[in-house]
């Protein structure tokens, strides 16, 4: 399926002016939507920064992140990163072309001395004029940030001035659905001091002349610092492809500590997915890494079985209501409020998760609502496990046996699908392949639907 085309509309083009109180970091907005609804161009922010120096390092590590591909790096993508106001902080996010990295710059409110923040998604313009300015803020240089036009009521009547076009793969879509149930699943595994952090980063291996490494890294704390390994062991985080961290250099001396998360593993464990949280006064800079440069997160499967649940449609939608732009989303108040055990309530997150508006934030284990300007129905719609696997209940290539092993029938393949623990298991291929660690084969999604037809 050949992707489809998001059209940016600015005003004008972002920039950092000169004026005679000192410098304006102006980041115009696109289309996005705010708690009063859609909105052409909105206005979340007027202030100045605490960190300026900092902050503009950070918000480089983001765009970097946007323009970069760390698989075939020959295709240049770049897609203007994503900017939410949840009241308290404004959240600015991108993933790499590749969609195998995902980075998030939090400003929270240390960060900010200015009007109130607001509340809504948007995307904002970065462009190459801008990034060379904000490379030449220096330690001392008062900047003043306004993320949103200046002046609406001037400047909307000729329309947009600056406009991109740019393809938006399916892929990236269902990457922002993927990242938040991974990282639901983190805890944090290290904790460096900033000296120990920029020790330990600048031994990894540099990206070489053919771009990305091949294998996958371990850290394990040792002491006060990391070590690495070629095998997993308990407690170890994953670090595949160690050169996609190489953007945290623009922040290093910066850093008052670094963050390592990661889900639990066992000696012998398969690449899994890591998150790399960088401290920083007033704000945090996350990269979460996909278990393998070459692996985007769109094809990990830890939405199917949410977007497989009729059940979880329904609940998304009394849930959806009762999201207002907090920064953090309380699971337990919303299972109050709509009446849903917690366990459909994180169902219903992550059926919201494939619109991207909800993300998961590491360094507070909890989710927080963002609300992009896309469809809805589309992750599931264009998902190819999920179409296969209806495609085989509706032919009536399923056949179930009570609680015992179901068969479904694919050609002149018999597949056997069995529960084990409360995952579905199945002798095909892929189960043989991942084990489950890309979320459930089509067969096991076919069983799972036909059972709660019936």
């Amino acid at each position: 399926m050949p992707p489809t085309a998001q059209t940016y509309a600015y005003l004008r083009p972002s920039a950092v002016h000169g004026t005679a109180a000192g410098d304006t970091l102006s980041l115009q907005t696109s289309g996005g939507i705010t708690p009063a609804g859609r909105a052409a161009h909105p206005r979340f922010f007027t202030g100045f920064l605490t960190a300026p120096r900092i902050a503009a390092s950070g918000l480089l590590c983001v765009a970097d992140i946007a323009a970069a591909r760390y698989y075939r790096p020959e295709r240049i993508a770049s897609l203007d990163p994503v900017v939410t106001g949840n009241g308290d902080r404004l959240r600015f996010e991108s993933f790499s072309g590749c969609c195998g990295v995902y980075a998030r710059l939090d400003l929270l409110g240390e960060a900010l001395d200015g009007d109130d923040i607001g509340h809504g998604t948007t995307n904002v313009d970065v462009n190459t004029p801008l990034s060379d300015a904000l490379n030449r803020v220096g330690p001392g240089d008062p900047l003043h940030l306004e993320v949103g036009p200046d002046d609406l009521t001037v400047t909307t009547f000729d329309g947009p001035v600056v406009e991109k076009k740019v393809p938006l793969p399916d892929r990236w879509l269902r990457g922002f659905a993927e990242t938040q149930v991974v990282a639901s699943g983190f805890d944090l595994r290290a904790e460096l001091s900033p000296a120990d952090a920029v020790r330990f980063l600048r031994s990894l291996p540099r990206p070489g002349a053919r771009g990305a490494s091949r294998g996958a890294l371990w850290a394990v704390p040792a002491g006060r610092t990391l070590r690495t390994t070629a095998r997993a062991v308990p407690g170890a985080v994953c670090l595949a492809g160690p050169e996609r961290l190489t953007v945290l250099t623009r922040v290093l001396r910066h850093a008052t500590g670094l963050r390592i998360h990661g889900p639990a593993v066992t000696a012998g464990s398969g690449p899994v997915a890591s998150a790399w949280e960088v401290l920083l006064p007033g704000m945090r800079l996350t990269l979460t890494l996909s278990p393998d440069a070459a692996r985007g997160f769109s094809g990990e499967g830890g939405v199917l079985d949410a977007l497989a649940s009729e059940e979880s449609a329904d609940d998304a939608e009394l849930v959806s209501v009762l999201l207002s732009w907090e920064p953090t989303v309380d699971v337990a108040e919303l299972a109050a409020q709509s009446g849903l055990t917690a366990e459909r309530v994180r169902a219903a997150l992550t059926r919201l998760g494939t619109a991207g508006r909800i993300g998961y934030d590491v360094a507070e284990a909890a989710y927080f609502h963002r609300e992009l300007p896309y469809d809805t129905k589309r992750a599931e719609r264009d998902n190819p496990r999920l179409r296969a696997a209806r495609a085989l209940v509706e032919a009536g290539a399923v056949r179930l046996d009570g609680d015992g092993p179901a068969t479904v029938t694919v050609d002149d393949h018999v597949h056997r699908v069995r529960s084990a623990g409360g995952l579905l298991t199945c002798t095909c291929r892929w189960w043989a392949e991942y084990r489950g660690g890309r979320g459930p084969c089509t067969h096991a999604l076919a069983v799972g639907i036909a059972r709660r037809a019936g």
